[in-house]
């Protein structure tokens, strides 16, 4: 009995590579150290968050003891929490 392969065409594989590149968060925990302005001033620069997003993930931070700041792929992620650790903020990457 022969054994039939389908392979799945480029357009299919970029899909499975689309869903699947995006499904890590990296959430910020609240901390006793930093300021407001500084969480802020580092979510605009190392995020790419606007201000009023900055603003609104460090209120979530501090009432609520988290907040997901991005959502992307595994590594890339990975790398911005490297970062923002650097910088001395609490982050951790998780599975969606």
């Amino acid at each position: 009995m022969a054994t039939v392969i389908k392979r799945k065409t480029e357009e299919e594989s970029q899909d499975i590579v689309s869903e699947n590149s995006e499904h890590y968060v990296l959430v910020l925990c609240n901390d006793d150290i930093n300021s407001f302005e500084y969480v802020m001033r580092t979510l605009v620069s190392i995020c790419k968050h606007t201000k009023e997003q900055a603003e609104q993930c460090a209120m979530i931070t501090h009432y609520k003891g988290k907040c997901d700041i991005k959502i992307g792929a595994f590594d890339e992620l990975v790398e911005i929490k490297r970062i923002l650790i650097d910088k001395g903020l609490t982050v951790i990457v998780e599975k969606l």
